[in-house]
């Protein structure tokens, strides 16, 4: 049996950053960034491009949590409102899918005002949670219990990787904060 992954303390934020490996990077990075920005721009009304695009990443990103539905479920499901014979399971993954684009929806407004902070992921993650499964599990807060990533039913002894301990959480997410908001 493997052993799991675990979040490797101390390393964060990085004593050095390997620019050397970085730099060749950022040009081909910083073309698609513009090449985007610029179909962006030359459109009516961007939203209708961002739109499917947010609901496929929804879909993907949530399948980690073991959500269950397809893109075309939920534009279906959006377009009419509910779907007649689908489970409560199958409402309930798609309730979550539409709150993670809610959630992304949010975020990115409060992005106009405010850097990204803990605020910002916080006010997300309530409404990530907003009337799901979770929904009981402090939403907008930082965690206080352990949790892991592994196949379902999994102990933390068979995860395939557990994150940075509920107790060094608050200091975790404080040095990321800190290091984002730094002077460089």
């Amino acid at each position: 049996m493997a052993t799991p992954a675990h979040y490797r303390e101390g390393n964060f934020p990085p004593a050095k950053i390997e620019w050397e490996q970085l730099i060749p990077l950022v040009g081909p990075a910083s073309a698609a960034v513009a090449r985007y920005d610029g179909a962006l721009a030359a459109m009516v009304n961007p939203a209708v491009l961002m739109s499917p695009l947010t609901t496929q990443e929804a879909v993907l990103s949530s399948r980690i949590e073991g959500t269950q539905a397809t893109m075309a479920e939920v534009l279906e499901f959006e377009a009419k409102g509910d779907l007649p014979g689908i489970t409560e399971q199958k409402r309930g993954d798609i309730k979550e899918i539409l709150n993670y684009r809610k959630a992304l929806k949010h975020a990115e407004e409060m992005l106009g005002q405010l850097p990204l902070c803990l605020r910002i992921v916080k006010e997300a993650h309530a409404i990530l949670l907003e009337g799901v499964r979770g929904e009981g599990k402090s939403p907008g807060d930082i965690r206080k219990t352990p949790n892991w990533i592994g196949p379902a039913g999994c102990t933390i002894e068979n995860a395939t990787y557990v994150p940075v301990g509920a107790d060094k959480l608050p200091g975790a997410l404080g040095a990321w904060e800190n290091y984002m908001h730094a002077e460089a």
